[in-house]
């Protein structure tokens, strides 16, 4: 189960963060919102996608891409990998995608949208799990590239 490459990974380079387990589903971002109580825009989503290779984009859970935003970034029209894909490459089911316990190194991306919060929350392997985490410490551990491919 990939919530265990996750718990592995964080306890190797951040083994002061906690992965909160849920009973229920928190694999939408108004179910993980509402498990938080907090606004739907500190959720992370992490999305599976393919330029060349396939990358990881983490966004603010209250905002979408902007296929023109993206297409100017990245030269391609944004193209989600699949579920059977997503769980292949990232070893985590949709609704529990995070950068955290890959199989393989990716390029991880994220969304200029996640600096509107000072603390957000993404998944962590599961659709019952998730990590709390500051902003800047989620950016700084996952070595990831600021964006600006989304709007409200």
């Amino acid at each position: 189960m990939s919530i265990n490459s996750v718990k592995e990974h964080l306890r190797i380079i951040a083994p002061d963060l906690e992965i909160l387990e849920f009973k229920e589903s928190i694999a939408t971002v108004e179910q993980a919102a509402n498990a938080h109580n907090v606004e739907k825009g500190q959720i992370v989503k992490t999305i599976a996608l393919i330029i060349e290779k396939p990358i990881l984009l983490m966004t603010s859970g209250d905002v979408k891409i902007d296929n023109k935003k993206y297409k100017n970034f990245f030269k391609k029209k944004a193209k989600m990998l699949t579920a059977n894909e997503t769980l292949q490459i990232t070893s985590h089911p949709i609704g529990g995608v995070c950068p955290f316990g890959l199989p393989n190194k990716l390029d991880i991306y994220y969304d200029k949208s996640l600096n509107n919060f000072d603390i957000v929350i993404p998944a962590a392997g599961s659709t019952n799990s998730s990590v709390k985490i500051q902003t800047k410490r989620l950016i700084e551990l996952t070595s990831a590239f600021k964006v600006d491919v989304c709007k409200k």
